[in-house]
């Protein structure tokens, strides 16, 4: 509720603008009535783009997570800023970054549940780099292909191994 909240508050007209508003929500709800000691510093990690399809400008803001657009196999990462949403009461704000995209590139967003996925032959994390390499190999297959072997190499990584964290991964043909 809180989240669709930050997207269709009156004011906020960017990706950076509902980060902020989430964080500010989320810190008063979990936290209002604690006493210190018992302030809860866990928090949540957030990646959000807007797109202008008109002018393909896309906007990202990422509380700790990263966009990635992948442009003729070469992958651009843009960084989020380093800090979770609802954890510290701030003054600081999370920021906006511009792309311009361009007809064909893919757009990837995702949660953190992916590269942080305990499995493979030793029992090791998945990893960022081979999560980034998963997706230039795959990005100029169609959507349902992708999200299929997404699902496949995930499942063969974790083999036997629980299921950690949550896993969302959101891709976008420009």
């Amino acid at each position: 509720k809180i989240f669709n909240q930050s997207v269709n508050q009156k004011g906020v007209n960017s990706p950076a603008e509902a980060l902020d508003f989430l964080n500010n929500e989320v810190y008063n709800t979990v936290n209002k009535h604690s006493e210190d000691d018992n302030i809860i510093r866990d928090g949540m990690d957030v990646a959000l783009c807007s797109i202008n399809f008109k002018t393909l400008k896309l906007t990202f803001s990422g509380a700790n997570n990263p966009v990635y657009i992948i442009r003729d196999k070469h992958l651009h990462e843009i960084k989020g800023d380093k800090n979770p949403i609802g954890s510290y009461e701030s003054d600081h704000l999370f920021t906006d970054k511009e792309y311009q995209l361009e007809k064909d590139d893919m757009i990837y967003i995702f949660s953190d549940g992916y590269v942080d996925q305990f499995g493979g032959a030793k029992g090791k994390k998945f990893k960022s780099r081979a999560f980034r390499e998963l997706l230039l190999s795959i990005q100029d297959k169609k959507m349902e292909q992708q999200k299929i072997i997404i699902d496949e190499v995930f499942d063969a990584w974790r083999g036997s191994l629980e299921q950690i964290d949550d896993v969302c991964v959101i891709g976008v043909k420009v």
